[in-house]
């Protein structure tokens, strides 16, 4: 008996994301089947977990199963879970919308081709709507574990805008799914292609898979008279737990698919299990491509964590770091007590050591891609993951020597290939002479390969790295070294053995020369800037800005100020071209307005070249036009 029968609106990015599940976005429809197996199979993970402590809640049902069953006639297809069962606000919360970022964002990911969009379809946890793509009304039926049988919920759409929310009274926990499937779709009333569609995708789940006992002809009426079998169709086998001898490539990729909602194949697959004094087995899994979230800073990260076969949690984030947070998989302990807590894992030496063997793995895989003869992997990987990756060298100190060898970089040396230069390349074709290895930090890579910093540079000959991701402030800030050799910014303080040269060349009235064009432009730009001097930095370009060293650079000054941390303003230091026309013009000066004026326009434009913002940009552009108008 079902009562308080409520009609509820889709929100507006649901009827979108219906509207492109009932027009079958998926390329191979018989994915419904294994998204909603998947579903089932959390939820029974998670009533297992939950009788640790509360055996009450299994309700004396000892078996926890999936049935699977069809109905030719009524054309249905009814899945059913013995599981944890949902409440009816939490129904609502988790089938009647999605109340989160996530649904826009995959709307905002759509590109028109079905084949690449469906890839997007489980990443972001929509998984029950695939329902929609063989049916044209789901009728759902639930009841959350240790709840009375009045407090059943009936949840039903047909996938055009509404739903409607019911009590109902149900005796057995879990949950119940019919699909009342569309025209068209009869291929899913077929007892072998069910069966073929559970062994192919879902063979692994952990739980048995039933569907009902073939009966003969003959002992049909003898069937119709006795309970109802069901045969179980899935191996049930964890299959961490199988001998790799025993898995296939096929068999692996079933199981990253059903855990990560991924279409494709993993790039790497890493299964190990340790005996000894602390025995447990991992099974983790390189992705191909980055998920939607990778950057979102609420989306809890990690692996799946059970304790002797028995799920325990979710995204453990303890078993592995942030900078890691994409690798997939499960780690089964038999080391960590059943009713362990993300408290408890914060603080445990079975953990920390858990978590420093699946790093080492995960980083030894990569560095078995990054040295392959063909680093066509390595480099789809970088493409994805290269910026988190980074990550690692602030917060892993341990291994930050490791992590830098996966490094990737843009570089001078080639720069029609950005993000392929890893520091070993770059220290093989360092000349014996050469200190450091250089380096410049800019917005994006056009403006690091336009700089005029890198003037000199490329006329001698000596390769600079070009980084324009976010994170390669703080990453050189940590990485100061690599293989004996010291990174060192060509935007900031003196590059030492070009200066030395340089003076070597210079007569003593030269240098005097210098000397007192540089206090004159100094005195006329008075606190605009720290320092001014005559650089070797440039061949083209007048003037430049730098800042000192080891203080703060100008683009680490912006990249805070846009994060709402703006820095104490600093004063750069100007470096003047001696053999540039406009700076040598600045010698027959004597009126000390115009000269102000040439060397606010030499600061100014060598501020906008390194991508500052000009406090008055209209002044620049008023004294632009008048020095024009002078030289006209």
């Amino acid at each position: 008996m079902s009562t308080n029968k409520e009609t509820h609106v889709f929100q507006t990015e649901v009827k979108q994301l219906l509207k492109l599940m009932i027009h079958a976005l998926y390329s191979n429809k018989e994915i419904f089947l294994r998204e909603l197996i998947s579903n089932a199979s959390d939820a029974m993970d998670k009533l297992r977990f939950e009788t640790v402590s509360n055996d009450a809640l299994s309700e004396g049902e000892s078996e926890l199963a999936i049935q699977v069953e069809f109905d030719e006639q009524a054309k249905t297809i009814t899945l059913r879970d013995n599981g944890i069962g949902m409440t009816r606000d939490e129904v609502i919360e988790n089938i009647g919308t999605i109340a989160n970022s996530g649904t826009k964002k995959f709307l905002e990911k759509l590109t028109g081709d079905q084949a690449k969009d469906s890839h997007l379809i489980g990443q972001f946890g929509v998984g029950f709507y695939s329902a929609f793509i063989v049916a044209d009304k789901v009728t759902l039926h639930t009841r959350k574990a240790g709840s009375s049988v009045e407090e059943g919920v009936q949840w039903e759409s047909n996938g055009e805008g509404e739903f409607t929310l019911e009590n109902l009274a149900k005796p057995k926990k879990g949950t119940e799914i019919t699909l009342h499937l569309k025209e068209g779709m009869d291929e899913f009333l077929n007892e072998y292609r069910l069966k073929n569609i559970i062994t192919t995708y879902s063979d692994h789940i952990n739980f048995p898979i039933q569907m009902r006992k073939t009966v003969d002809t003959d002992d049909s009426k003898e069937q119709e008279s006795s309970a109802v079998e069901w045969e179980q169709v899935n191996k049930a086998t964890a299959i961490w737990t199988q001998p790799k001898s025993e898995l296939t490539d096929d068999d692996y990729a079933n199981f990253y698919q059903t855990l990560s909602h991924d279409f494709d194949k993993p790039l790497a697959v890493m299964h190990n299990k340790v005996e000894g004094t602390l025995e447990y087995t991992s099974l983790l899994y390189l992705p191909k491509k980055a998920p939607f979230d990778l950057y979102d800073r609420d989306r809890r990260y990690g692996l799946k964590l059970y304790v002797k076969r028995v799920f325990i949690m979710d995204d453990a984030e303890h078993l592995m770091p942030a900078y890691l947070r994409f690798v997939r998989g499960v780690i089964d302990s038999n080391d960590l007590p059943l009713n362990v807590s993300r408290e408890i894992l914060q603080s445990n030496q079975v953990v920390d050591k858990i978590r420093s063997g699946s790093v080492k793995r995960v980083l030894d895989q990569l560095t078995k891609l990054a040295k392959s003869e063909d680093t066509t992997e390595y480099d789809e990987f970088w493409d994805a993951f290269g910026q988190v990756l980074k990550e690692g060298i602030v917060e892993d100190y341990a291994n930050r020597e490791k992590l830098a060898k996966l490094l990737r970089f843009s570089s001078t040396h080639d720069s029609a290939k950005p993000q392929r230069t890893s520091l070993d390349d770059y220290v093989a074709r360092m000349p014996e002479t050469q200190e450091a290895i250089y380096y410049i930090v800019a917005d994006n890579h056009s403006a690091a390969l336009g700089s005029p910093h890198l003037e000199v540079f490329r006329k001698k000959g000596i390769e600079v790295l070009l980084l324009s991701d976010r994170i390669d402030e703080w990453l050189v800030a940590h990485l100061t070294e690599f293989d004996g050799k010291s990174l060192k910014s060509i935007t900031q303080g003196d590059i030492k053995e070009l200066v030395e040269e340089e003076e070597q060349s210079l007569t003593e009235d030269e240098k005097k020369a210098r000397s007192d064009l540089t206090d004159k432009v100094k005195n006329a730009l008075s606190d605009l800037v720290s320092d001014v001097k005559m650089t070797v930095r440039l061949t083209d370009s007048p003037a430049c800005v730098v800042s000192e060293e080891g203080g703060v650079s100008n683009h680490m000054a912006r990249l805070m100020e846009q994060m709402g941390q703006a820095l104490p303003k600093t004063k750069p230091i100007l470096e003047l071209n001696p053999n540039h026309v406009l700076v040598k013009r600045l010698e027959a000066i004597e009126d000390d307005k115009q000269l102000k004026d040439w060397s606010m326009f030499l600061l100014e434009q060598a501020q906008v070249a390194e991508g500052d913002h000009l406090e008055s940009p209209s002044e620049f552009i008023k004294r632009v036009n008048a020095l024009l108008s002078v030289g006209l």
